[in-house]
């Protein structure tokens, strides 16, 4: 793991070199816990104290430069007049929490005196830098507490999350094989602006990129993909020459993927010259993986699922592509699927590796996996254009277990409820101008996405059980 946090403490000369020295001790316990705490997810590494404007001039430009400095950890031990601080904020490129913590959790009653004040003075020396990062309009996050409090350790796990996931973003590559469908508006939007917002560098690639790749694979690669579906899925030995052909465009997409650094990938079935099937079962595992796809040229959705694959890293839960597509009204229930692409991580229990006839495209019958999806909490949010700024629209849902079997439906789906309530929630999305294709997730909360807006300044519409239809389009309309 080479991603890591700065945690950079904050003072000034006034109140002499042993008060200083003690700073730095305290600051470095500080530093020292929160690495071993948070050490299955990130590092903190510990920053001398700074005392005046060219030393956070220095470490700011130091985290800016560093690749494996994913964001900054802030904490005033004494008083740091913010003026000095000023230069240096605004260098900072990497995302920023502002730690509210003392070195003591109680105050030592018996003994204290003005030379612990004069130390100790968290609770008006980050008032001060509050006020500057406020001033200067910096995106940021708050952490109160003793730092050793689970809480406190919770929010710094869920930022360094996010200021991964981030980094990632930024340097994050899009692979479009063919372009957006035809006539469709959600799904297109401005590349030059995602990249300039997001970090995302999204390019078109023909798909015959993809069909020199796959001719080019030999027969014992596909003998061995052919080994390793036949241990994970329940699978027709009449359908194996439809599951050579997808075990083909995997092994494609992983060279091309990979060769070119990519971290999400699109296509659309009208445009698969070169091909046989539209890529099925190969972009299902390739989700697995934790690629972000877009189906049909939706560049916004295949990088927003990238990203926050890489933001529930280390969590359990799944995370990935999904289509609204058609409803239950009497049950209140959304079904989600699409043709043939959803994760594999989204799977109950053990998987059908099925061949049925794709209805569009005029391809031969794709192979896919077949499945019925997970229970439990989960968020649902998408990636709008609109025009003049990107706007994510996030729900929270609650996956359930479909109520009876489809045995005539040939892809892998789940179902799930919408919050508060089904009319309420699919109007408000509706309103927000939410897309169909989504990203699912099981691994993430509406306090993540929350977090990651405002980190990125993305404007964020919620759905939630607090959601109410006037409030929400007097502030979509504010």
């Amino acid at each position: 793991m080479n991603e890591k946090l700065y945690f950079i403490t904050g003072s000034q000369d006034l109140y002499g070199e042993e008060t200083l020295k003690q700073v730095a001790v305290d600051s470095k316990v500080i530093a020292d816990y929160l690495d071993s705490a948070l050490g299955d997810t990130i590092r903190v590494e510990w920053k001398p104290t700074v005392r005046n404007s060219e030393e956070i001039i220095r470490v700011c430009r130091e985290a800016s430069a560093d690749d494996a400095c994913v964001g900054v950890i802030t904490w005033m031990h004494t008083f740091s007049p913010a003026k000095m601080w000023i230069k240096g904020l605004q260098l900072l490129t990497k995302p920023l929490l502002h730690l509210h913590t003392q070195a003591n959790e109680r105050l030592p009653y018996d003994s204290i005196d003005m030379d612990f004040m004069n130390l100790n003075q968290s609770a008006h020396g980050d008032r001060e830098f509050g006020f500057i990062l406020s001033r200067l309009a910096i995106p940021h996050e708050v952490s109160v507490g003793f730092y050793r409090d689970a809480a406190v350790v919770s929010e710094l796990r869920r930022f360094a999350q996010n200021a991964k996931s981030i980094a990632f973003s930024k340097s994050l590559k899009v692979a479009m094989f063919g372009s957006n469908m035809r006539q469709v508006a959600v799904t297109d939007g401005d590349r030059v602006e995602s990249q300039i917002r997001f970090g995302w560098e999204v390019n078109y690639y023909g798909i015959g990129e993809l069909a020199k790749r796959a001719n080019e694979v030999t027969v014992l690669e596909i003998d061995e993909k052919m080994a390793e579906y036949r241990k994970a899925y329940d699978m027709d030995a009449r359908s194996s020459e439809s599951v050579r052909e997808q075990a083909r465009y995997e092994i494609a997409l992983e060279r091309f993927l990979a060769e070119g650094g990519f971290g999400a990938f699109t296509d659309t079935f009208e445009d698969l010259f070169g091909l046989k099937q539209l890529p099925g079962l190969a972009t299902q595992r390739m989700m697995a993986r934790g690629y972000g796809f877009g189906a049909e040229g939706d560049y916004k959705t295949a990088a927003l699922g990238a990203v926050l694959c890489k933001m529930a890293e280390g969590r359990d839960g799944a995370t990935g592509f999904m289509e609204d597509y058609t409803y239950d009204f009497a049950d209140e229930l959304v079904l989600g699927a699409h043709m043939l692409e959803v994760s594999p991580a989204f799977a109950a229990s053990r998987s059908k590796l099925e061949v049925h006839p794709l209805g569009i495209g005029g391809k031969d019958a794709p192979a896919r996996l077949v499945f019925d999806g997970v229970c439990g909490d989960g968020v649902a949010v998408c990636m709008t254009d609109m025009g003049d700024h990107f706007r994510l629209v996030a729900a929270q849902i609650e996956l359930v277990r479909q109520p009876k079997s489809m045995p005539n439906l040939p892809v892998a789906r789940i179902m799930w409820k919408l919050k508060p309530n089904f009319k309420t929630g699919a109007a408000a999305w509706l309103y927000a101008g939410g897309g169909h294709h989504t990203v699912v997730s099981t691994a993430l909360t509406m306090d993540d996405l929350r977090l990651f807006a405002k980190l990125t300044r993305t404007e964020l519409v919620v759905i939630d059980e607090s959601t109410n239809l006037t409030k929400l389009q007097a502030e979509l309309n504010a």
